[in-house]
């Protein structure tokens, strides 16, 4: 079977395909799935590059779907011919978060899924939604959960919120979407007006280029009659955090998603006291919430935005696509 395993070194240019015996059967609570498409996320970007400390020989990743063609005794909640979606933290079932490192996330503390087939514990996998494609499944374990966590799980997303979404990458789209299947009205920032064009025909209400408007948070709270938005979905990181104190609300809600401006940098933590902000870290989500975001989503006209796809000989073009920030949602790989 084909797999991807990544040097020592790292870097686009040294991704290879190899050949390597396919997985025995399961052994019990085990399931073999045959894995058909995963989906990019910056994570991936820097465990490919070397950046992120996965060991030499590792097997990229994290997100994959697939069909289940074999089961091991015990296992009952899935059967061969199921459709099926990786976890983010296989370990965290339910409850309060218990994992603050990568140890355990596949395709970066343990091997992912770039590749054929896999054999797995069951309960590292829930179902797929009824009727998407494999590529379209992909995009859940990583962006789509974030997203619904986000704004569902720890926002308390409602009708009549409003919804500020930075960027137009995978998280920011299903949080556009998402927000707005809940009744939310969407505001969404980028550098690019002819980005921001299409993302208005995906539904946002209002748009906002923050290389145009330098002080976008003010222009935030104007476009919400001097109120601020209930929820932010912060994914810049601390280059972006002090505007979005500023358009949020008082009592609002930020979710810290993203570090793509930096690790650390000032946050202004008088007006977050002043308007008792509530700021939330999160990473991903445990496999309870996303059995509960893929009930919804069978029950939502909800379908994930997909860019573009590649096949798994390409994984390096498409991360080009990935640093170019060309990309409006997700970029997937099917094989």
């Amino acid at each position: 079977m084909r797999v991807i395993r990544l040097s020592e070194k790292g870097g686009l240019n040294r991704i290879r395909v190899t050949d390597e015996p396919e997985p025995s059967a399961p052994g019990p609570g085990e399931v073999r799935v045959r894995l058909y498409a995963t989906s990019l996320n910056y994570h991936d970007y820097r465990v490919v590059l070397g950046d992120a400390p996965a060991t030499a020989g590792r097997i990229p990743m994290a997100d994959g779907a697939g069909v289940v063609d074999a089961v091991g005794e015990g296992v009952t909640d899935f059967a061969s011919g199921d459709f099926v979606v990786s976890t983010f933290f296989p370990l965290w079932l339910d409850g309060a978060p218990t994992f603050s490192n990568f140890a355990t996330v596949p395709g970066d503390g343990v091997d992912g899924y770039a590749r054929d087939a896999v054999v797995r514990p069951a309960t590292w996998f829930t179902r797929a939604p009824h009727g998407w494609t494999h590529a379209e499944a992909a995009t859940l374990t990583t962006a789509g959960l974030t997203a619904w966590r986000a704004l569902v799980d720890d926002g308390g997303v409602k009708a009549g919120d409003s919804v500020l979404v930075l960027g137009t990458g995978g998280v920011a789209m299903f949080g556009l979407q998402i927000a707005k299947a809940m009744g939310a009205r969407v505001i969404v920032t980028s550098s690019s007006d002819e980005k921001l064009e299409r993302v208005r025909r995906l539904g946002a209400d209002e748009t906002v280029n923050y290389k145009s408007v330098a002080n976008w948070g003010d222009e935030v709270r104007r476009l919400t009659d001097g109120r601020g938005v209930d929820h932010v979905l912060e994914i810049g990181g601390p280059g972006t955090l002090a505007q979005s104190i500023q358009a949020a609300r008082t009592g609002g809600h930020i979710s810290l998603i993203g570090t793509l401006t930096g690790g650390s940098g000032q946050v202004p933590t008088a007006a977050m006291m002043i308007k008792q902000i509530r700021l939330q870290g999160l990473i991903v989500g445990n496999r309870v919430q996303q059995q509960d975001m893929v009930r919804a989503f069978d029950a939502l006209p909800l379908r994930p935005i997909i860019d573009r796809t590649y096949p798994l000989e390409q994984l390096a073009d498409a991360f080009r696509r990935e640093e170019s920030g060309a990309h409006i949602g997700k970029i997937c790989v099917e094989f």
